[in-house]
């Protein structure tokens, strides 16, 4: 059975899962009724973070530009335009056997494309979700549902891994950004044009 966090909470996800590698961060959210006339495109993003809280350089940032890390360790595996459907809207592939040793932590991102164009915000999105799946076994082992009702913010750290030692922990976060994408990237010393 997954474990569901609230806000803030941390959890051990390898020590409890001996031997667990592969897994899949699965990232899902709803739209509120909307009369704008454009789509939601919502954005997951992973940021490969050093022991500074930034990326070691340009490629440690993984998205739909770059939808799969030089180590192999981290995969995104494709922009959904609209979040239409049930269950995981974008998914993120991680295989923790394969993270630099470099990288301490792995931020899992949230963006509006084109937000202040089409005048969007995490106000208008409900049920955003983000799940850990165990690759082999197709269990989902964590939970965190974003309660928080945003208003006006445009990005959002939704959770991270992080090394502990020799294992990783899941940390549920939830902090809003206004901005979006380039608010992101500057947070986390990626250049942007």
């Amino acid at each position: 059975m997954a474990i569901s966090l609230q806000k803030g909470q941390k959890v051990d996800l390898t020590k409890t899962n001996p031997g667990l590698a592969r897994i899949i961060i699965g990232l899902g959210w709803d739209t509120n009724k909307y009369d704008g006339g454009s789509d939601f495109d919502l954005d997951a993003a992973a940021f490969l973070l050093a022991e500074n809280g930034k990326v070691p350089s340009q490629d440690d940032f993984v998205f739909y530009g770059n939808q799969k890390h030089a180590s192999g360790a981290v995969e995104h595996t494709g922009d959904n335009l609209t979040g239409a459907g049930e269950g995981d809207d974008e998914q993120i592939k991680v295989d923790l056997s394969k993270v630099p040793p470099a990288v301490l932590k792995i931020s899992f991102t949230v963006t509006i494309h084109e937000a202040e164009r089409r005048k969007q915000n995490f106000g208008q999105i409900s049920n955003a979700f983000i799940r850990i799946v165990d690759e082999g076994k197709g269990a989902e082992l964590i939970r965190y549902d974003l309660g928080e009702d945003f208003s006006i913010e445009t990005a959002v750290v939704i959770a991270e891994l992080y090394r502990n030692g020799a294992e990783w922990k899941f940390n549920a976060i939830g902090s809003g950004f206004q901005g979006g994408l380039r608010a992101l990237c500057e947070n986390f010393g990626v250049s942007v044009e």
